[in-house]
């Protein structure tokens, strides 16, 4: 986990994070040995004389798994489907494995139990002893997933969703997060501090959701906009996740977060549109530019490992880049420790960074809008004066880039700017937040304070690829 500087009044910091370490898992007793040793009773049919003495199944100890509390009664496994999807490698299937393990388990002291002991008639629904569960044997039919339900959105964007193991030098560490395909041929999206690790001569393999796996090469990234596109080596075939819009969306919209937290693949979520343009700030990148955007804020449960991972609506279309939670951790109320979702995730608009992701795809260097400014929370004294800023909302501006938009504008230190457009500003964080939702050679619209005064002045953003 990677702690980072936060955006909103009162917060210290959100976190962008991949996960830096697998959890461990085992199969426990309810006594907390790791192996069960399951030892079946011999046939009770008949004693030593030949009596039947009454049947009874013989009992399993055989404890929680992850150390769940037991539960108070025992059912036969469903048998299952043959159309089953096949299951991903990895740590997921260290799981599956250790389940389907202690299902079998439970299945030799029961239905296997009753088809040795039980009447050899074989109806439909068998007749079970007094007390004890029914089994049916038929298998009812699987209904489809009702269109705009969760379930029918996942189904439609799991096979777009890989898991990305991603292995740098000592220095880097290494980790694992999520992706989104974007191409048949291999392009996939992800956060840049995924891929981080990997840029200094390190390695990235993906497990995509058949089984199967590739290795993949950076082709650009972002530290401003926190966006990587990397290139699946070798594939074809593969199934592109549909594109939304994050314009639409509203507060209160069911959306579900796909991804792989802790490193278990194809995890789904649901929730709802909690905020929007929610500035958020995940750090600086080497030149000491802010890592701002406005972020759709929800309560989908996201955790390490979810970064990169997309966000979707309920007509599986890909909304955000989830990338980031607010954490209550064990150090405090905003540790940067391995702490999970507390209902504060936040995803990057998919709307804001496509151009960045197009330009990363045809190998440009991405480019930026901006006004040429240097601004802070108000609340601080106007520079030169110790006067304090007659507003409390706003961002205050500090200095101007000689020959930048905004001078030229005619913006001036100690100016509060309290619009863009119709957006409102509040803070230094969510002036950074809305010119990066731009694209250079914008025209805005910009509000301003001077001297309790307000006023407006259009003008066009820069690039900051002007500057090399």
């Amino acid at each position: 986990m990677v702690e980072v500087t936060g955006s909103l009044k009162g917060w210290r910091r959100p976190v962008a994070f991949f996960s830096p370490a697998q959890p461990r898992l085992s199969l426990v007793t309810a006594t907390g040995a790791t192996v069960v040793d399951m030892e079946q009773n011999p046939d009770p049919r008949r004693d030593q004389d030949g009596a039947t003495p009454p049947s009874h199944e013989p009992t399993r100890d055989l404890g929680p798994i992850w150390q769940a509390p037991p539960p108070s009664y025992a059912a036969a496994p469903v048998p299952p489907s043959n159309d089953r999807r096949p299951r991903r490698l990895g740590l997921a299937a260290a799981v599956v494995a250790t389940s389907v393990l202690a299902g079998a388990a439970a299945g030799v002291g029961g239905a296997a139990a009753w088809d040795e002991w039980g009447p050899e008639d074989t109806a439909s629904t068998t007749v079970t002893p007094a007390g004890t569960a029914q089994v049916s044997d038929a298998t009812a039919p699987t209904a489809p997933a009702p269109d705009g339900s969760v379930q029918a959105a996942a189904e439609a964007v799991l096979p777009s969703v890989v898991r990305l193991n991603v292995r740098g030098s000592e220095e880097a560490g290494s980790g694992s997060g999520s992706g989104i395909i974007l191409s048949e041929d291999g392009t996939i999206l992800t956060n840049q501090h995924v891929v981080e690790p990997a840029l200094d001569g390190g390695t990235i393999s993906i497990d995509f959701a058949d089984g199967s796996h590739a290795v993949a090469e950076v082709l650009g990234s972002d530290p401003l906009t926190d966006t990587a596109v990397i290139q699946a080596q070798d594939v074809s075939g593969l199934t592109p996740a549909t594109l939304g819009s994050s314009e639409g969306l509203q507060v209160g919209q069911d959306v579900v977060a796909i991804g792989s937290p802790f490193g278990l693949d194809a995890t789904v979520t649901s929730g709802i549109v909690s905020a929007l343009d929610r500035p958020v700030d995940v750090g600086r990148d080497a030149e000491g530019n802010a890592t701002v955007y406005p972020a759709v804020q929800t309560d989908a449960a996201i955790n390490p490992g979810n970064s990169g991972g997309p966000l979707i609506d309920l007509a599986g279309r890909v909304v955000g880049i989830n990338s980031s939670i607010r954490t209550a951790g064990a150090g405090g109320p905003f540790s940067s420790g391995s702490a999970g979702s507390i209902g504060l995730g936040f995803a990057i608009p998919i709307d804001e960074v496509m151009p960045i992701v197009e330009q990363m795809i045809a190998g440009e260097t991405p480019t930026h809008a901006r006004l040429g400014i240097s601004v802070s929370d108000v609340g601080a004294s106007v520079p030169g004066t110790g006067d304090e800023v007659p507003v409390t909302d706003g961002a205050l501006v500090r200095t101007l880039g000689e020959g930048s938009t905004a001078e030229d504008a005619g913006l001036e230190e100690g100016d509060v700017i309290t619009r863009i457009d119709d957006v409102l500003i509040t803070s230094a964080d969510s002036l950074v937040a809305t010119i990066r939702s731009y694209r250079p050679g914008d025209e805005v619209e910009v509000t301003y304070e001077r001297d309790g005064e307000e006023q407006t002045v259009a003008l066009v953003l820069d690039s900051d690829a002007e500057e090399s």
